[in-house]
Formats: C-alpha cells, sequence, structure tokens
C-alpha cells in the first residue's frame, strides 16, 4: 500500500464504505425521526473509531509514512468537513426542513459529496501526473481560500438567500413552500410539482461541489497516493450527518474555527507551492529548473495541523464571546423552530420548543451589555421571540378549549 493499493484492497474499501451507508440509510434514516443525543453521540464515536482503525490498517500494511499521511489527511478533511456544518445548518434553517426529515437531506449529502469528491481526486490526480504545476495552482487555490476563510462572515440574512440553483429550479419548473412529509414531488394545483424537499438536496448538493474545490487540493497537498486521498476523504464524511446533531448546539462556540482552518489551509498552500518549486518544470521559473527549497514532511504537517486545531478549539471554548455568540445563536435557532411548527403543532410540541426558546432567552438576557450590543439585528430577533410568546399562547388556548 506504500506505493498503491492492490485491486482487492480497493475493493474490499468499497464495499466497505457502500455497506456503511447502506446501512445507515436502512437502519437509521429510512424513518423519519429525530435522532436523540445518545444516539448521535454512539454513531459519531462509531464512525471515528471505524476510521482510526482504518488508520491503523494503513500504518500496519502500508508503512508508517502511509499511516502518518492518512491521519494528517482525515484530520484536516474532518475538521473541513465541521466547517461544511455550519453551511448545513443555515441551508436547513433558510428552508425550514423539518427536524425529522433532515437526516435524509444530510445522508443525500454526504453521498454526493462523496461522489463529487471521488470526481475531483480522479481529476486531481490525472492532472498531476500529466502536469507537475499544478502543484503550484493548488497551493494558490488553498492561500485564497485561507484569505477568505479570514473575512468577515456575511448575515445570516445573506446566508438564507436561495442557492443560485433553487432560484433557476424554482423559475422554470413548478413548485410547492410546503413540505409533504419527505417526498421529491406532490401533487399541487393538479399538477405534479416539486417539494422544498428537492430544493434543499439541490442546495446541499451545489454546495458540496464548493467544498470539493477548497477539499481536494488540501489532501492532495499532504499525499499524492490516490488510496490514501479517497479513503481519508471518505471516512472524514461518515458520520458527518450523527455529527450534524451531535453538535448543533454547540457548533457556534468555536468562533475561531474560521481563522484555525484559515492558518491550516495557509501551511498546505505555502508547502504545496515549495514541493511544486522543488519538482519545477515551467520554462520562465529558474529557467526551468527545480528550485532547491526546503521541504514539509508529513510528521511536521500532521504536527502543525493537530497543534493548530487544538489551540482553535481551547481558544474558542474559553472565549466569553464565544458563549455570547452561542447563546444567541441558539436563541434565533430555537425561534426559527418554533415559527416552523405551523398552526396544527400538538400541544407537547409547542411546549417543547418554546421552553428552548425561554431558556435561550433567559441566557442572553443575562449576557454582559458589551455582548448583547454585538447582536447582528437585534430588533428583528425581538420580533421574532415575541411572535413566537404570542403564537405559543395561540397554541395552548386552542388545547384548553379543545380546539
Amino acid at each position: 500500500m506504500s506505493a498503491s493499493a492492490t485491486p482487492l484492497v480497493w475493493q474490499f474499501t468499497i464495499v466497505l464504505l457502500l455497506g456503511l451507508i447502506a446501512y445507515d440509510f436502512f437502519f437509521h434514516v429510512r424513518k423519519a425521526h429525530v435522532p436523540s443525543l445518545k444516539e448521535a453521540a454512539l454513531w459519531s464515536g462509531a464512525y471515528v473509531t471505524i476510521a482510526l482503525l482504518f488508520g491503523v490498517g494503513v500504518f500496519v500494511f502500508g508503512g508508517a509514512n502511509a499511516g502518518a499521511e492518512y491521519f494528517a489527511g482525515y484530520v484536516t478533511e474532518k475538521a473541513l468537513s465541521i466547517d461544511n456544518v455550519f453551511v448545513f445548518l443555515v441551508i436547513m434553517a433558510s428552508f425550514k426542513v423539518p427536524r425529522q426529515d433532515q437526516q435524509k437531506v444530510l445522508l443525500f449529502g454526504i453521498v454526493f459529496a462523496l461522489i463529487a469528491r471521488t470526481g475531483f481526486i480522479l481529476l486531481g490526480a490525472a492532472l498531476i501526473e500529466l502536469f507537475a504545476w499544478v502543484f503550484y495552482l493548488f497551493g494558490l487555490v488553498l492561500l485564497f481560500t485561507a484569505g477568505h476563510l479570514l473575512q468577515p462572515k456575511p448575515s445570516e440574512d445573506d446566508d438564507a438567500k436561495p442557492h443560485i440553483v433553487v432560484r433557476l429550479v424554482r423559475r422554470v419548473f413548478h413548485a410547492t413552500d410546503y413540505y409533504d412529509g419527505d417526498k421529491l414531488f406532490t401533487m399541487h394545483e393538479g399538477r405534479r410539482a416539486l417539494t422544498p424537499m428537492l430544493l434543499v438536496m439541490l442546495a446541499i448538493g451545489g454546495t458540496d461541489i464548493l467544498f470539493a474545490l477548497d477539499s481536494i487540493p488540501a489532501i492532495f497537498g499532504l499525499t499524492q497516493n490516490v488510496f490514501i486521498v479517497f479513503t481519508a476523504t471518505a471516512f472524514s464524511l461518515l458520520g458527518l450527518r450523527q455529527l450534524y446533531f451531535l453538535v448543533d448546539g454547540l457548533l457556534e462556540r468555536l468562533v475561531y474555527l474560521s481563522w484555525g482552518l484559515a492558518a491550516i489551509l495557509g501551511f498546505i498552500g505555502v508547502k504545496l507551492i515549495l514541493h511544486a518549486l522543488h519538482e519545477n518544470n515551467l520554462p520562465f521559473v529558474n529557467d526551468g529548473e527545480p528550485v532547491k527549497v526546503i521541504e514539509i514532511g508529513i510528521g511536521m504537517s500532521l504536527g502543525v495541523i493537530a497543534g493548530v486545531l487544538l489551540v482553535t478549539v481551547v481558544a474558542s471554548l474559553l472565549s466569553e464571546r464565544g458563549k455570547a455568540q452561542a447563546a444567541v445563536s441558539a436563541l434565533r435557532r430555537h425561534a426559527n423552530t418554533y415559527l416552523g411548527l405551523g398552526a396544527s403543532a400538538e400541544p407537547a410540541d409547542c411546549e417543547k420548543v418554546h421552553a428552548r426558546v425561554v431558556e435561550a432567552e433567559q441566557r442572553v438576557a443575562a449576557l454582559d451589555p458589551k455582548y448583547r450590543e454585538l447582536i447582528h439585528e437585534p430588533e428583528r430577533l425581538r420580533e421574532m421571540v415575541a411572535e413566537v410568546h404570542r403564537q405559543y399562547a395561540e397554541c395552548m388556548g386552542r388545547a384548553r378549549t379543545g380546539g
């Protein structure tokens, strides 16, 4: 495996991945439900364990260098996938996807991401094989992405704008503005129509392609072994559905995640450009001759990636700003959830979600004034919460009168 995996190893790996995806669908996603924290934690841990055991296998049968490359790639891709969860959260919120149906959307996103990234991996490997200068291109892409991550995040209103693919589909095809369970199509006004479930899947799929443009150059900066690139990427995606439900309420605490990812991608970008200079054959660079520069080994790469992530997580969790941001985001998210219940919601659901809104509202009220001043569009947030209380009073009134 140090040079390349045998066909038998490839077959075993693909069967394993397909088996895990099939198991996830038939035993967890097929029946719509909201996974408990215990279920999400158990299966998220199981997928991480499988990925780590696979890495141990790469280390034993492929050698220490191959093992280090796999773990460096897996950790990097896993960190990038956590950032992707932020975008999934925004898409789910903007489309008001029912909580119990979000699992199916996420599994679709994972499968589509795996297909898209496999295509990019094969394309990237072919380009590297034919053109050494591709390392310059990959390096510049990562440096550009790192710079983009350091820019201020767009507002939630900007994030919630429909994906360009969704806007085009809505213009061309007949679509409803309501869900019919987890169906992709339904009958509306006597005609077959698309449901928001199909539209949100299109949005997730389009976003997956953009994610692949960042993630594939990043892992090719750590290893050019196609088997390791593929498996590290695939195992980082598996378990993303469970991770979504596990860290749903914790992601906002990672306020410095973008800085950490920018540092990692910038580091790998520099590593790629140094490697390109070392392998240089461009005639306008050093007359087409290789440039004598230092090359960063995989051991140092793994150490830098792990160190940056550790500092990022610790700094975020200790940040008072992070705690404030988590409180505000939780209030906004729970308010949106309640407003998405509709007039026909069961009283038990009204009480359950309203209790979360009240708890989050109290946490925001207890914030230091300097952090409350940072709330984006505070007046709109107050209006949302007031509307939640109004609808809750109506829901309880219907329950008392039996209406």
